[in-house]
């Protein structure tokens, strides 16, 4: 399950991504956001471990947004020997420093934040899958909406844009734009993703902690629409964990 990569436009990507979400402190942990405020995104000593330990275990890909912290932890990691392919986040308001600085680092694919794909302001997001492109790398959208922003990109003038689409899914639906994630919400959504096809990045996959890595992984296998999926990892013992299982399954 998820193992090895995907060919894409001449590029190899690992199906499995170590997520940076923990790194970065991001608001979706809820009060664990503080400590991981404290423990990674204070100390990218102990970002590098996690990376480095996930390395050692088989992830060689990282979905990485580009704070800095998170960046300092990836270049020693390098300089250590882990050879990591990188698909990166471009962020709201840093569009065209984020760009340079992930094709300096030399990233495979670069994707717009989901705060600047929901927005839905084509032209806005045209010209910046274009200077994407433009540095060789792959372009694609992220998305924090994936029913009303998937509607809306099948009939846009962006379709053919870009290549990966990133998209919370879990089994729960937690932090995805629905108030009940049930067997009907699910077909739609499939449906959706079959319509815009492109190579999808699953994310949120774990529901920021509320699920077992066991049970999102069981829930990923019933899906046929998710190419990659990217996992959030807080700690050497949780990459051990999590890792270990993904491995078995």
């Amino acid at each position: 399950m998820f193992k090895g990569n995907i060919t894409l436009n001449d590029k190899e990507i690992p199906r499995t991504l170590l997520g940076t979400s923990p790194f970065i402190a991001a608001a979706q942990f809820g009060h664990r956001s503080r400590l991981y405020q404290l423990d990674l995104y204070n100390k990218p000593e102990n970002i590098l471990k996690i990376i480095k330990k996930s390395y050692e275990l088989g992830i060689t890909g990282i979905q990485l947004v580009p704070f800095e912290p998170v960046v300092k932890a990836l270049k020693w990691a390098v300089e250590e020997g882990c050879n990591l392919n990188i698909v990166g986040t471009v962020r709201p308001d840093r569009e065209n420093e984020d760009i340079e600085l992930l094709a300096d680092l030399g990233a495979s694919s670069m994707l717009l934040h989901g705060a600047i794909t929901d927005k839905l302001d084509y032209t806005f997001l045209a010209r910046n899958l274009e200077k994407i492109k433009e540095k060789g790398s792959i372009p694609g959208l992220a998305t924090h909406r994936p029913f009303n922003t998937t509607k809306n990109l099948i009939k846009s003038p962006i379709l053919d844009l870009f290549d990966i689409y990133m998209v919370p899914v879990n089994k729960t639906g937690y932090l995805m734009d629905t108030d009940v994630f049930m067997e009907k919400e699910r077909a739609e959504l499939r449906e959706l993703i079959n319509k815009i096809n492109k190579t999808i990045i699953a994310k949120k996959t774990m529901a920021a902690g509320i699920m077992t890595p066991n049970d999102a992984f069981d829930y990923l296998k019933t899906l046929d629409y998710v190419d990659l999926m990217t996992v959030g990892i807080a700690s050497e013992a949780e990459a051990e964990e999590t890792f270990d299982l993904l491995a078995n399954k």
